[in-house]
């Protein structure tokens, strides 16, 4: 029989496991439940991914996140490990035969969100599997009291009624109130609790006061020019401070949300090359991402929490090397601050508008909808509707968390077209055309009536019949209609809405809206958590993230911004000491050190400084005197 070690040589090509992976591997194959708390960078998924591969059947994985399900299940494939990930834009008779290859295929992972196990036909097939593992990822999504709660996590602990197999939760991030949550709600049985240490020895985070940004981040890059993280609040910013760096002379690129994934996967690549040494993007980029010589993350904002800030910034200096957290701020008034982020907090009132507002955009009648998907573009939307931009996404983000819809952010396109030539006329241009002429049959092969009425048609099924990309697609139907061949609209989307349940307006709102007072609570306190963060100039921030996340951290860092001051305060005062005893005359080192009480090192240290500086100098009889 194979062992661990022998699996992570095989697939992963790593010679040793990372601390605590294989404790946590040894306690999952003995059938405990297991509880895994690794910080960003700490190989979470081989903690399950080796125990199913080594036992027979199926690991059910359970994950809130559509793009980390795809990227954990295009890792195992380019390891020719067969798995499957149910998103929530898949049919019904698709989920179906992915069900059947489950069952018939020799799959090892079948990834779910806890919203698709609500659903009582999948869950009636997911029983009837051979699962050997229950993977709970990001289970800090079951607190209340964590960064990101999603009640459909609540309903997870039911599975155990099914299965009696090993469960484990894993998460980065989870304060002590979070951690013990965790165990309560998912019913784990005894679990062992595994868990490294937040502290990063080699990471200092830095907070800067500046109100230029721009000449701040042009000082960091020439200090520390290795590759780089600039986190941003939104899209928008990810394509100014790209493109600004590089008129300056840097080599950047960038990454959100809304980008297609050919443009994602080439932004990605051309950063991990180091053909872009600086990645500019909001905090929808970093999942799976491990690049060993991050030298510095940078956020240009307040992050919302300290959970969220800890796992961006932990992605540098992942290769053991010295590597900065810098987060840049201009002086700051707390209460200012947080009245700020309490505005932008949405309540009630306005998530009701929102919702009425999507549903009269959508055209949806009353009780209708259901498991129906739609194209919005944010911005446009806001617009016609007169609503915050910030504030109607953070909307979105909550009906998507209460199972009332998926939300996904991606670029589609939606067109409507319509012939203006005859028939005759098209296929004598397609003969002329012959590039242009599989995208032009392919059309005319799936929508009828094209000659007759402006017909809506899906730019991304058009690509995939005619064996080309989407971006082909649109070239050619802009091609004819500056020929006047077809009347074209063309609108673009940056988000796919499923609706999960028909539209109920007050009865939805009124069902969900509790969680959204509790939920504004939390984030408030979490808030305040951060702001005290930024604004703390007596403790360590080491030490302060450490006793947030409830681990005792005594000695300080020695490498943050408070520790960095500290230690030139220290200096300043040994010098100042130094000066005043040179003043009644010179002195050799052995008297000002008998003469002051501070240490050997210190003293050193300090007429460095001073000699560096030109306060003092040595003299012919080999003592230190005032200049």
């Amino acid at each position: 029989m194979s062992k661990p070690l022998d699996i992570l040589k095989s697939y992963w090509k790593h010679e040793s496991f990372r601390p605590a992976q294989e404790e946590i591997i040894e306690n999952i194959l003995q059938g405990n439940d297991t509880f895994a708390l690794l910080p960003t960078g700490g190989g979470k998924s081989i903690c399950f991914q080796i125990p199913a591969l080594l036992k027979p059947g199926l690991c059910l994985v359970i994950s809130p996140l559509v793009a980390l399900m795809k990227d954990q299940v295009e890792n195992l494939k380019s390891k020719n490990i067969k798995a499957i990930a149910l998103t929530g834009n898949i049919s019904f008779e698709e989920t179906n035969n992915l069900l059947d290859n489950c069952a018939y295929g020799d799959y090892k992972f079948l990834y779910v969100s806890p919203e698709r196990l609500q659903q009582d036909w999948v869950l009636e097939r997911i029983k009837n599997l051979n699962i050997n593992l229950v993977a709970i990822d990001e289970a800090h999504c079951i607190s209340q009291w964590g960064h990101d709660f999603r009640p459909a996590y609540l309903k997870i602990s039911s599975l155990k009624e099914y299965f009696t197999v090993p469960f484990v939760a894993l998460t980065a991030s989870a304060t002590t109130r979070v951690q013990n949550d965790i165990c309560t709600l998912l019913q784990l049985t005894n679990p062992k609790l595994f868990k490294n240490s937040f502290y990063r020895e080699n990471l200092g985070y830095h907070i800067i006061k500046t109100e230029d940004k721009l000449n701040k981040l042009r000082q960091i890059y020439y200090k520390n020019p290795e590759p780089s993280i600039v986190y941003v609040r939104n899209r928008k910013m990810c394509l100014e401070f790209s493109q600004t760096l590089n008129d300056l002379g840097f080599t950047a690129t960038y990454y959100h949300g809304g980008l297609s994934t050919k443009e994602k996967d080439k932004n990605m690549n051309i950063w991990l090359c180091e053909q872009a040494k600086i990645m500019v993007a909001t905090n929808a980029f970093g999942m799976g991402i491990d690049k060993p010589n991050v030298k510095t993350v940078i956020h240009l904002q307040i992050p919302e929490n300290l959970e969220s800030y800890y796992q961006e910034a932990g992605r540098a200096g992942r290769n053991g090397n010295k590597a900065f957290a810098l987060l840049l701020t201009p002086e700051i008034n707390p209460d200012n601050f947080k009245k700020y982020f309490i505005d932008n907090l949405p309540h009630k009132d306005f998530l009701t508008l929102v919702y009425r507002d999507l549903n009269n955009h959508f055209q949806i009648a009353y009780g209708d909808g259901f498991q129906e998907t739609f194209y919005l573009n944010l911005n446009q939307f806001c617009i016609k509707y007169n609503l915050s931009v910030t504030k109607t996404f953070a909307c979105l983000q909550f009906l998507d968390r209460q199972g009332v819809i998926t939300l996904s952010n991606s670029i589609s396109n939606k067109a409507t077209l319509q012939f203006l030539l005859e028939s005759r006329e098209v296929i004598r241009y397609c003969s002329l055309n012959p590039n242009d002429a599989e995208i032009i049959n392919v059309i005319l092969r799936n929508y009828t009536g094209i000659f007759e009425q402006v017909t809506n048609i899906n730019t991304s099924l058009i690509a995939t019949k005619s064996n080309t990309t989407e971006e082909k697609v649109i070239d050619v139907l802009k091609k004819l209609e500056s020929q006047e061949i077809i009347e074209l609209k063309l609108q673009s989307n940056d988000i796919t809405i499923i609706y999960n349940e028909p539209r109920e307006d007050n009865y939805t709102i009124n069902r969900i809206v509790k969680h959204l007072e509790t939920q504004n609570q939390i984030k408030i306190e979490q808030y305040e958590s951060m702001l005290h963060f930024v604004t703390d100039t007596t403790t360590c921030k080491s030490v302060l993230i450490s006793n947030y996340f409830g681990e005792e951290q005594k000695e300080d860092c020695g490498i943050c911004s408070y520790c960095n001051s500290k230690s030139k305060t220290e200096v300043k005062s040994v010098s100042d000491s130094i000066i005043n005893l040179l003043k009644n005359g010179a002195k050799s080192s052995n008297e000002i050190e008998n003469l002051l009480s501070f240490t050997t090192e210190e003293i050193i240290f300090a007429i460095q400084n001073l000699l560096e500086n030109d306060s003092i100098f040595l003299n012919s009889n080999n003592q230190y005197q005032i200049k």
